[in-house]
């Protein structure tokens, strides 16, 4: 089911990138953000039984993560303001055999508890969507609104600033970018174009903590991969790095300098 509601302003560079992006997510460093970050949310995923879980993807785009989702039986809503990322999602989830399970909403991600009723959700996702939003406080805000109960996760998948300063410095060999960017908010986006907000970890801890969120998990994703020498392939490698990174992952040390940082978090019990 597809509802359309109403668009944001300035989403142009998603309508123009949504087949970039779907490509993109079939590279093998497209694929090792979503695996990464997928292998992540399902260590914290509410017990109990997929199926009777309901699970809500802002910024959900090309469907990727949302049809995993499904394929464990859960109930997913996708809400996206790029009719054509919508587009890709609705062939990606026939395609997947899921349609039953997944609904696609055409939306702005600031106006979610005018979409949704309070306490609706068990799983709720945020990948790589606050690095675009004018304000990010108020979609943790909202989605700490919509979290069912002490149980649901809330994941949050972010550019990490530092890994902006590595990649700069170690990837590109741009020693003033470099510099700029230990103390910049700002990145360049490569992918769609334009201005890409930076995370830290800080930064992170103190929005979830404005939305009375506990954060039970960071983790970081993409630590080493951009810098593996050309010698390595990616592909057939695919395995053994993704091993590499998910014990990486999961130590403070490495997860503050990978390219993203995840969090996941859960409303304090009642």
């Amino acid at each position: 089911m597809n509802v359309k509601l109403k668009m944001t302003a300035g989403d142009e560079r998603f309508q123009r990138g949504a087949n970039k992006y779907a490509a993109y997510l079939e590279t093998p460093e497209g694929r090792l953000r979503l695996d990464l970050a997928f292998a992540n949310l399902q260590d914290f995923l509410p017990s109990g039984g997929d199926a009777s879980l309901c699970a809500l993807d802002l910024g959900g785009g090309t469907g990727a993560t949302a049809v995993r989702l499904a394929q464990r039986g859960m109930r997913v809503t996708i809400v996206d303001s790029s009719a054509v990322m919508l587009d890709l999602a609705k062939l990606a989830i026939e395609a997947a055999g899921v349609t039953d399970k997944v609904e696609l909403k055409q939306g702005d991600v600031t106006q979610m508890t005018d979409l949704f009723p309070t306490r609706s959700f068990d799983v709720v996702l945020c990948h790589n969507l606050l690095e675009y939003c004018d304000d990010p406080d108020a979609v943790i805000g909202g989605a700490a609104h919509i979290m069912r109960d002490s149980v649901a996760i809330l994941s949050v998948l972010v550019r990490n600033q530092a890994g902006e300063v590595f990649k700069s410095a170690i990837q590109s060999g741009d020693l003033v970018a470099a510099e700029n960017g230990v103390t910049a908010e700002w990145g360049q986006e490569s992918l769609y174009g334009g201005k890409v907000r930076l995370f830290r970890p800080d930064s992170l801890q103190r929005m979830m903590k404005s939305a009375s969120l506990d954060i039970v998990a960071e983790r970081g994703v993409r630590v080493v991969t951009d810098y593996l020498p050309n010698t390595i392939d990616r592909s057939a490698n695919y395995d053994r790095i993704l091993e590499l990174e998910r014990k990486l992952g999961t130590r403070l040390d490495f997860a503050n300098i990978a390219r993203y940082t995840q969090c996941l978090a859960r409303r304090p019990g009642q």
